[in-house]
């Protein structure tokens, strides 16, 4: 019964920062990598960032520089620390745990992210 839980969503003018936390409870398997999607209304889901257990990052083009993801492999949880707020970075933000090796793949409910003036 593995969950994974977002947090930290909000309503944001441009400019600002947020801070999304992604906690898992339940056993996982290791390795898997965890990451960070976003789909906002009119556009299909996006992958945001990529972490895999050994701490390879991967960012999607329109966020490096700006977010940074990170995780605790002792606590089983992810951030992703968001700068610089733009507008187009509205989108309902999903976390992410999957793994090839033992054949699954979790996500959490997502977690609202609005940035307008």
């Amino acid at each position: 019964q593995v969950q994974l839980v977002e947090s930290g969503g909000g309503l944001v003018q441009p400019g600002e920062s947020l801070r999304l936390s992604c906690a898992a409870s339940g056993k996982i398997f290791s390795p898997y990598v965890m990451g960070w999607y976003r789909q906002a209304p009119g556009k299909q889901r996006e992958l945001v960032a990529v972490i895999t257990s050994d701490g390879t990052i991967n960012y999607v083009g329109s966020v490096t520089g700006r977010f940074t993801i990170s995780r605790d492999n002792i606590r089983n949880t992810m951030y992703l620390q968001m700068n610089n707020l733009k507008p187009e970075d509205t989108a309902v933000y999903y976390c992410n745990a999957r793994s090839l090796a033992y054949d699954y793949n979790y996500w959490g409910q997502g977690t609202q992210v609005t940035v307008s003036s």
